[in-house]
């Protein structure tokens, strides 16, 4: 099965599904974050899982081939932390930090919790290939980016079906770390479309996913002089699995408007 990037040798290669709405010779972000998680995996100890992603994206990752190279900062008993680049024409293009945790019994007593009510659509309402379902406010579920270009709150569901690098099977870290780059879209999407563009993206899990379907739902945008702090619940349908953070500058300049009929 064709899936986002081909491997050649040490390299691989971007598929068009890759491609970034803010500029078709860059790739997206889900992809990229995708990819990173995939060569830190290679770093979690056996009886560890991972715990915390942060991908920074300070240069734009161009359709060209790409080399992914890490290390392993630290292993230690119970705690394992890794890093990794994604490197083009001798330029490190984006990086990522993984913390991986040996997990176990957990403490007695009880703590709080918010146990918000988390929606998701009916079972099967996902097939390959489809684009991620969207709700704004009370509505109901959508694709079409007209109903959801408002002020109202935004939840995504994603079922990410494609494996990431052709011919390997999606990792539910992978999976995670792909969603987590929606977190701008869910807390930055209003009624001029999605005018901020994430530098960044910080996912935290306390397990792993179950299927290949999850939702994020947005929880706060906190915005001052052009910079925004988008904060999102990441859930599937067993409950919540962690949260999700991005760093974004504004982009007012050029904002992607998601009513827009697809290029």
């Amino acid at each position: 099965m064709v899936g986002f990037f081909t491997r050649h040798g040490d390299v691989v290669v971007a598929e068009k599904i890759t491609r970034s709405v803010w500029n078709s010779d860059h790739l997206g972000g889900p992809p990229v974050s995708g990819l990173l998680a995939r060569e830190l995996e290679t770093r979690c100890p056996d009886g560890f899982v991972p715990a915390r992603l942060t991908v920074d994206l300070f240069r734009p990752v161009l359709d060209r081939p790409i080399t992914v190279r890490s290390e392993t900062v630290r292993r230690g008993r119970r705690i394992t932390v890794a890093d990794a680049a994604i490197v083009q024409d001798d330029q490190v293009r984006a990086r990522a930090t993984a913390l991986f945790l040996s997990p176990g019994a957990p403490p007695p007593g009880r703590v709080w919790s918010a146990g918000h009510h988390l929606p998701v659509p009916p079972e099967g309402a996902m097939r390959v290939g489809d684009m991620p379902l969207f709700r704004s406010g009370d509505s109901g579920w959508h694709r079409d980016g007209a109903d959801h270009q408002n002020d109202d709150r935004k939840i995504c569901w994603v079922a990410v079906v494609l494996p990431l690098v052709a011919g390997e099977p999606l990792s539910p870290f992978q999976h995670a770390a792909m969603v987590a780059d929606f977190t701008n879209q869910v807390c930055h999407w209003g009624s001029r479309g999605v005018g901020y563009i994430n530098a960044d993206v910080t996912m935290t899990l306390s397990r792993p996913p179950v299927d290949c379907e999850l939702g994020l739902r947005a929880e706060d945008a906190v915005t001052a002089e052009g910079i925004s702090i988008g904060t999102a619940t990441l859930y599937d349908r067993r409950g919540t699995l962690g949260t999700c953070v991005v760093t974004a500058l504004s982009n007012g300049d050029h904002p992607v408007d998601m009513a827009a009929p697809p290029r």
